[in-house]
């Protein structure tokens, strides 16, 4: 399948058609937060993005700045090229349902991902709010990939429908 088109990148945005293969690890220069249930699971001035061609980024937050009391291990590994085996976790915040699976880390990544060890990424639609900056993130589209969709990130990203094969 051919690569689609790159939307237009206008003043202060990015595409993430100019991320590289494979991923990179970049700071993020903004705060990161995420709240569930009106509780703050996760505050920090310290996320890693990684960035890979066609993809949202994903941000990966270092657990001295997550609730970890607020997550325990889900069932399920998965395997990616890049980072190695990914472990899941289930997020529970009092009086609100457990959500199983709401984020996923690399205890044991490659080298090239040492970076991320034992940091936590989220997927943005399973949890109420994350924001990067002053910026509310929008869940990457789909329900695979796991990248958070800010105004200066421009597509079309993997996750639509027909982006399978990209």
């Amino acid at each position: 399948m051919r690569r689609p088109t790159p939307d237009p990148v206008g003043p202060g945005q990015e595409s993430v058609w100019s991320y590289p293969r494979p991923p990179a690890i970049v700071p993020c220069a903004h705060r990161v937060r995420v709240v569930h249930g009106g509780v703050t699971v996760v505050d920090t001035t310290a996320a890693l993005k990684v960035c890979e061609t066609s993809q949202l980024p994903a941000y990966y937050l270092p657990p001295a700045d997550v609730r970890t009391d607020l997550f325990s291990r889900a069932p399920g590994r998965s395997l990616c090229e890049w980072k190695g085996v990914a472990t899941y976790w289930t997020i529970a915040v009092p009086g609100q349902p457990a959500i199983e699976a709401v984020a996923w880390s690399y205890e044991d990544p490659t080298p090239a991902f040492e970076a991320i060890r034992g940091h936590l990424a989220l997927y943005a639609g399973r949890v109420d709010e994350c924001w990067v900056g002053d910026d509310r993130v929008e869940p990457n589209p789909g329900d695979f990939y796991g990248g958070w969709w800010t105004p200066d990130i421009v597509g079309p990203f993997k996750g639509v429908p027909g982006s399978t094969y990209w």
